[in-house]
């Protein structure tokens, strides 16, 4: 893996134009290790059939997707492209376990985390739940944005926060597609080595979703498990997203559609970003 992060020939799936790196949870944990040693900056987007499905309607949201040092596959039916496409080794990488294991594989390594996202309290939780069950990690910081766009006194003090609190990685978790349009903005301004896009993981992580069991994640039926949970907010992006991301991907797997990854994909993953 080192040498493929070396030589930027980390293999892409290109699922309805969106390329999404074909990795598992270790590799994506190696790729980020390896961003925070050699200090490589960049954001990580944590994309399934939501994101997707985001990136055929705006072209911000594609651009933010195409613009990220790491794409990984969060959804059993971007998997399944991208093995029908001979990614055998491309496994499902789902953002609280991705969030999870990192944590704690790395804890002895001393990198430091900054929590933001969440509803108010929830990142407070977080890193008291990470602490108690990680002794070793560090955490530096955490914030808790308004609902609504932020103002520029409340951007001003978070970068100064982060410019003292001076994390490894930011743990963004405020949903799609707000928390990848969030990273492309302010990458290059905040103090960091590396953002994470991980959506509902500071929601599991702190019990206020229950995980699915193993058996329906593997199925590709996480998503009904969300739907039972919060049928009133996820209803609409489920059975709309999902039946449109099943059409769309059978004209791309017929060959009747041809979807191309945008030419920032092309030209920026690999060694130019990595």
């Amino acid at each position: 893996m080192h040498e493929l992060l070396q030589q930027g020939k980390i293999p892409v799936a290109n699922v309805l134009g969106t390329g999404v790196h074909a990795v598992n949870v270790p590799s994506a944990i190696e790729l980020i290790r390896s961003a925070i040693q050699f200090r490589r900056k960049g954001y990580v987007c944590v994309t399934g059939v939501h994101g997707v499905m985001e990136a055929q309607r705006q072209r911000g949201f594609r651009e933010a997707i195409s613009r990220a040092m790491l794409v990984v596959p969060d959804g059993m039916p971007v998997v399944w492209i991208g093995r029908w496409q001979g990614h055998r080794n491309m496994r499902r990488v789902f953002g609280p376990d991705l969030m999870w294991e990192f944590c704690r594989q790395t804890a002895s390594a001393g990198y430091t985390h900054f929590l933001y996202g969440g509803k108010p309290g929830i990142a407070e939780e977080l890193a008291t739940t990470l602490r108690r069950r990680v002794p070793d990690l560090r955490i530096v910081g955490t914030d808790t944005p308004p609902f609504r766009p932020p103002s520029a006194r409340e951007r001003v003090s978070l970068r100064q926060r982060l410019e003292k609190a001076n994390p490894d990685v930011i743990w963004v978790g405020l949903s799609t597609p707000k928390q990848e349009l969030f990273m492309a903005e302010n990458i290059s301004e905040l103090n960091c080595r590396v953002m994470v896009g991980v959506g509902a993981a500071f929601d599991y992580h702190t019990g206020k979703i229950k995980d699915s069991p193993g058996w329906v994640k593997n199925a590709g039926l996480q998503w009904l498990h969300r739907l039972y949970q919060e049928p009133a907010r996820l209803w609409k992006r489920y059975l709309v997203n999902n039946s449109g991301f099943v059409a769309l991907c059978a004209l791309q797997c017929l060959g009747l559609r041809r979807y191309e990854l945008d030419e920032t994909q092309d030209k920026v993953r690999g060694a130019a970003r990595w």
